[in-house]
């Protein structure tokens, strides 16, 4: 069952902006805290690598999602192709688990943020209140953690320019960042710093071993791309230029990561790693300080971390928010989460709950939101699988659709994304994988699933034949096609009415 309508948000999305959300939202608070551990787990070369077969991974999906988002540049973007190839029980299964996945995020960096600042001033926790999981929570730590999420809620209900234009900011700094770190690498790195540190392993299977280890939790730095298709319906950028942008964001993400944890090698030695990572460990701030002679510029990368947080936070607030609004948009989760703000243009209701579950989630500790976002990452990896079907299904089930973006040897490209992000969810399964889900996460998946179980059945009692409705936007000019056709049906029906009548009563001599 289908709908058709003009879209009711308001294009204002450039192709910059698009880029620097995707961006920004993959480069998050990692490169600053866990160069250490990617380089203890492969090798400087042997991380890098790890990094680039990860890319490799997300590249393939990429590649689907960008077919599919200039082919359907609709609100929702999961939302929509899955339900396009798999009708609205494979849409709901795969857009309940993406949101799972940016709501993880948006909770967890909520957390983050101030937990940063006591990097930069240990003297800023004060007023002890309790401990959850051995995490110590602060009155001060709570404070900013509240307030920060309740600033990024409004910004974004403000608008998605005004989101992109904070988006721009911060991500422009993280890059000036990440320049900095690898100018000062190339300038006062020493090539020796990279003896016994290349790869970890005393044989090559045991390096290709390592290496593996680190590509199996790249994934996790990479969730964010899929921002774009969330927000189509504001992207005021030709269709084909979308699919390109996407791809790019991966492949700059990719580099990104690979060349900061070069830097970090070619700056520090084993033992320096090793001591930064047991005392501080930012070991990418202390590659910085060492680069520069100067402890200041440690935290100049602390604060270039500081921006990721944001960057990530706002990407996925942005995208959770547009994922429950197409969902209720098809009556698949109560209506009331597709009210748009009536000047801002933006899905208000959704958004107020998705930032006011960033604003509870700091009660409950560090380690209880690191436990959300691993849950959550499951959640984006099932997605993922779901759409690289759902690519391969359409190109059998809809070969004639107008793809702006086609990609070449869609079977292989396909099968190659199939199989790798069902790899990914496998390692979230598989015990000892580097990347398996603990039993507390496990609860959280469970809950998550019940919770959309109660809505699916809930919804389609109350909604009935509306359920899995799926709403087709279309161009103003069509709208206004749509509507004046329908209006000369109207017409046209009536008259037919109106004329079988006189026929009937003329035939009983029925006088007028």
């Amino acid at each position: 069952m289908e709908e058709k309508k003009s879209s009711d948000f308001n294009k204002v999305l450039g192709a910059w902006d698009i880029l620097v959300i995707a961006f920004g939202a993959m480069i998050g608070w990692g490169w600053v805290v866990s160069s250490g551990e990617w380089i203890g787990r492969g090798g400087v070369v042997g991380a890098a690598i790890g990094f680039v077969i990860g890319g490799i991974m997300i590249f393939f999906v990429g590649l689907t999602y960008a077919e599919l988002t200039a082919a359907m540049p609709q609100c929702g973007g999961e939302h929509v192709f899955s339900h396009r190839a798999l009708g609205p029980m494979g849409s709901f299964v795969c857009t309940w688990a993406i949101i799972l996945g940016y709501v993880g995020v948006v909770c967890f960096e909520a957390c983050a943020f101030p937990t940063i600042i006591t990097y930069i001033y240990p003297e800023f926790l004060k007023g002890y209140l309790y401990t959850v999981a051995g995490f110590d929570i602060y009155a001060s730590w709570l404070a900013v953690a509240v307030g920060i999420a309740l600033i990024m809620t409004f910004i974004n209900v403000l608008g998605v320019k005004t989101a992109a234009v904070l988006q721009t900011i911060l991500t422009c700094i993280i890059g000036g960042v990440g320049i900095l770190l690898m100018a000062a690498s190339a300038f006062n790195g020493n090539i020796s710093n990279l003896s016994g540190q290349l790869f970890v392993g005393d044989s090559t299977g045991s390096m290709i071993k390592t290496v593996l280890s680190v590509a199996v939790v790249t994934p996790f730095y990479f969730i964010g791309f899929d921002v774009i298709p969330q927000a189509a319906e504001e992207i005021n950028v030709p269709l084909k230029k979308i699919g390109k942008i996407m791809i790019l964001s991966v492949v700059l993400a990719v580099t990104f990561y690979a060349l900061v944890i070069l830097s970090v090698g070619y700056i520090l030695n084993p033992a320096e790693i090793t001591s930064s990572a047991n005392g501080s460990g930012l070991v990418t701030a202390d590659a910085m300080a060492k680069a520069f002679h100067s402890s200041v510029m440690a935290k100049v990368v602390i604060i270039g971390g500081m921006c990721g947080i944001v960057t990530s936070w706002n990407s996925f607030l942005m995208g959770g928010s547009r994922a429950m609004y197409s969902m209720a948009e098809s009556y698949m989760i109560p209506k009331f989460f597709s009210k748009l703000h009536p000047k801002y243009k933006t899905p208000v209701n959704s958004l107020i709950l998705i930032g006011a579950l960033s604003v509870l989630a700091p009660f409950a500790g560090r380690k209880m939101l690191v436990w959300i976002c691993d849950a959550g990452n499951f959640g984006c990896c099932l997605a993922y699988c779901i759409v690289s079907v759902s690519f391969l299904v359409l190109r059998k089930k809809e070969p004639d659709m107008e793809r702006p973006f086609k990609v070449k040897n869609y079977k292989f490209i396909g099968a190659m994304a199939v199989i790798l992000s069902g790899f990914m969810v496998a390692m979230y399964m598989i015990p000892h994988s580097g990347a398996t889900l603990v039993w507390q996460e496990w609860l959280i998946v469970g809950g998550w699933i019940l919770l959309g179980t109660v809505f699916c059945v809930g919804c389609k009692k109350k909604y009935k034949e509306k359920f899995g409705i799926l709403v087709e936007i279309i161009s103003e000019e069509d709208a206004v096609a749509l509507q004046s056709s329908d209006e000369e049906i109207s017409v046209a029906l009536d008259a037919a009415i109106d004329a079988a009548i006189v026929k009937i009563l003329a035939q009983r001599n029925v006088q007028f």
